[in-house]
């Protein structure tokens, strides 16, 4: 299974940031909660150093604003520095003008910070689908290489099942990097990452990671949050039990799991692995 190098990847963001918590907690309510974001990212930086394994970050502007030596630590130890936007919103939420301006300004920022070129970017939950493919055409115009924004499945929150599982051109000289689903009987499943690799049995994950690799030939794309890893996150009060429990499930099995993944798998950088 170490024969394909697969792309490891990091939606960095904090627990108060997530789409789901949106009803909940106010975007001008950020600046009074607890940013955790700095010791968490430093235990990832220590795991992954610790198997040898460079891995791209998907960093929100808002984040990187607030920590610029945590950016520049992250591109110093060798890892992929790539766009997140710049405060989580949704591209199916902005209107065209309005996302054109998110992505140019957060590639700015970051690229201002750490002095590299910013290459790729993902959107927030995986927010272009069929309603807003003029994305791409921004995300072209923006000067970015790729995009990993798509996620082939059926979801309550996003998803386009019927696009490609692997990397394809969308615009001339512009490729989607999807996230990595198992084809089983006409259908995909999701099989490479947040929620349901904190949910499912880690058997079963390495199962499916493997399977991919094997009988597709195709790298697979993991990704998972910060906040995925720290079990002491302040607990955001009045949610509703579908998001407390996509949220909270697992937590403190995570970095477990993580580190068997980094053992059983051979990992890089998503520019590294598809030559970008």
């Amino acid at each position: 299974m170490k024969n394909i190098i697969n792309a490891f990847t990091v939606d960095v963001e904090d627990y108060f940031q997530v789409s789901a918590f949106s009803p909940y907690i106010k975007r001008s309510d950020w600046n009074s909660r607890e940013c955790r974001i700095e010791r968490n990212i430093d235990r990832i930086l220590q795991i992954l150093d610790t198997s040898g394994t460079k891995a791209t970050f998907f960093t929100l502007g808002w984040i990187a604003e607030r920590y610029p030596q945590m950016v520049r630590k992250i591109v110093h130890e060798g890892h992929e520095l790539a766009s997140h936007g710049y405060k989580h919103e949704r591209a199916s939420d902005l209107s065209e003008q309005d996302f054109f301006f998110d992505i140019q300004s957060s590639k700015k920022l970051l690229e201002d910070i750490a002095s590299i070129e910013v290459k790729g970017y993902r959107a927030p939950s995986f927010s272009i689908g069929k309603s807003n493919l003029w994305a791409f055409d921004c995300l072209h115009n923006a000067g970015y290489k790729y995009s990993s924004s798509v996620y082939p499945i059926h979801h309550d929150h996003y998803g386009m099942p019927d696009s490609p599982r692997f990397s394809y051109p969308v615009r001339n000289g512009l490729i989607e990097i999807p996230i990595t689903t198992m084809r089983l009987c006409g259908k995909n499943f999701p099989s490479s990452g947040g929620g349901y690799f904190r949910l499912l049995p880690y058997s079963l994950s390495k199962l499916m990671i493997g399977r991919v690799i094997a009988s597709d030939n195709q790298a697979a794309i993991f990704y998972f949050h910060p906040w995925e890893i720290d079990v002491d996150q302040p607990r955001v009060s009045g949610v509703d039990l579908k998001t407390r429990f996509r949220h909270y499930v697992n937590i403190s099995r995570m970095e477990k799991k993580i580190r068997r993944l980094l053992t059983d798998f051979s990992w890089g950088r998503i520019d590294n692995v598809f030559s970008i």
